[in-house]
């Protein structure tokens, strides 16, 4: 599955924004999806992931309360909301997708979009 991630940017402290993950050439709904994200000079960590049907989430503590991701199947695209964004957010955000069920580590994960900044500060 090819990935395509946007809506990253330039946001204050506070501040909101949604990231979208585009999906193609496979069956969507075949695969859980993961955000994950890597600041300069820092290793990439997991931020949040959704099963195939989106009923199930899991998060990072960092960002529990103040991310949510979704998915809509029929649009073959996922979305990560991010509140409360904190200078600390500041990273490359990537999506990912797997096939196969297991702990959200890079790893685990088969398929990488190319990632989107989102900045935040004061």
């Amino acid at each position: 599955v090819q990935l395509q991630a946007s809506g990253g940017g330039l946001v204050q402290i506070g501040g909101s924004l949604r990231l979208s993950c585009a999906a193609s050439g496979r069956t969507f709904s075949n695969y859980a999806m993961g955000w994950f994200r890597q600041a300069p000079g820092k290793e990439r960590e997991f931020v949040a992931a959704i099963s195939r049907s989106g009923g199930g989430q899991n998060y990072a503590d960092s960002v529990k309360g103040r991310f949510t991701v979704s998915r809509d199947n029929a649009k073959n695209t996922m979305y990560l909301r991010m509140n409360r964004l904190e200078p600390e957010d500041t990273a490359v955000y990537y999506c990912a997708a797997k096939r196969v069920a297991g702990p959200d580590i890079p790893q685990n994960y088969d398929s990488w979009g190319q990632g989107t900044l989102v900045t935040v500060s004061s």
